[in-house]
């Protein structure tokens, strides 16, 4: 389809060929299309900027009507110049809540239908935004307000630097109608909230440039923590000995150093959901030693805990066998 020369448009080609250029040189891709005027924009610029792309539809299935519209929107894509339209049928059960549960379906579907191709996702600047706050409200460190990268394989994200009202007005330059999705408007998600309440209000209050700025200051985190992240690595090859933490060697490390080392092999340890609190309690395991007992961090079986303990001057995890009371 050849696409109008038009200024909204154009931006989300240009984002789209400097992501390509950057990270998929051969430009053989999937986008994930919902039909809504994020991804319907960057589908119509991908189809035209990309070498093939492969367009993947979730049919969440929570809504009366969901496989009409993802029916269309696959229709929508071959129209587009997509060489494949596929529609994906998800079951969205699990803890954590709707939203989380629909998400965590989604990303299953679209890994699963991608065979060997990145998967663009029409996250924009104001997206990047609202998980910057998200992440400082939670005041779990650094890593969480970070934000989205580019790229992390499988997934890629060319319109982080583009506004929401750019990919609407694309879709208006294109002709396009785009599904307006009734939760992206329920104050019961807190990121509808986020996007229809309080940045509007930091907007005003501030002067206007909000979003900006918290996507920016997310990339210049994420950049500072990729440094951060490659010295502790070196740490980690001192202080790791058969699967456990030397505290002597880890000791002299500086704080971000240390607790980052501690995160990895935690993580690599079968750890989950690991806080500040917990990560802050292990690392007094290494340089404040005074004999105090194990840090039980998220993992484990409902009846057994996942436990640091410090033996003879190492760290070791461990399930601790007393039943929870």
């Amino acid at each position: 389809m050849l696409l109008p020369e038009e200024p909204a448009i154009l931006q989300v080609r240009h984002a789209v060929r400097r992501w390509l250029a950057l990270y998929c040189p051969r430009g053989e891709v999937a986008v994930a299309l919902s039909g809504g005027a994020d991804s319907l924009a960057l589908t119509a610029a991908a189809a035209t900027e990309a070498r093939t792309v492969r367009a993947l539809v979730v049919d969440h299935g929570l809504q009366l009507g969901s496989a009409e519209v993802a029916q269309e929107a696959a229709a929508r894509a071959r129209v587009l110049g997509c060489v494949s339209a596929d529609v994906l049928t998800v079951e969205v059960t699990g803890s954590g809540g709707l939203e989380a549960a629909a998400r965590d379906a989604r990303y299953r579907a679209l890994d699963s239908a991608r065979r060997t191709d990145p998967v663009m996702l029409g996250h924009t600047l104001d997206d990047q935004a609202e998980t910057v706050l998200l992440g400082l409200a939670r005041g779990s460190g650094g890593r969480s307000i970070w934000g989205m990268s580019a790229f992390d394989s499988p997934w890629g994200r060319p319109l982080l630097g583009v506004r929401r009202a750019v990919t609407h007005q694309a879709c208006a330059e294109l002709g396009l109608t785009p599904h307006e999705d009734p939760h992206n408007a329920s104050p019961d998600f807190t990121r509808v909230r986020l996007r229809t309440e309080v940045l509007p209000l930091l907007e005003d209050v501030l002067g206007g440039g909000v979003a900006s700025a918290l996507a920016r200051t997310g990339d210049q985190l994420r950049e500072e923590g990729a440094l951060l992240d490659s010295v502790a690595e070196t740490a980690a090859k001192r202080a790791v000995v058969d699967g456990q933490i030397d505290a002597a060697a880890l000791a002299d490390a500086a704080p971000p150093i240390r607790r980052r080392v501690l995160r990895t092999w935690l993580l690599s340890a079968g750890a989950r959901g690991l806080g500040d609190k917990q990560l802050r309690a292990v690392d007094d395991l290494v340089v404040q030693w005074r004999g105090q007992g194990p840090v039980a961090v998220g993992g484990g079986t409902p009846d057994v805990r996942l436990v640091v303990c410090r033996r003879r001057g190492r760290l070791n995890v461990g399930l601790d066998d007393r039943r929870r009371v």
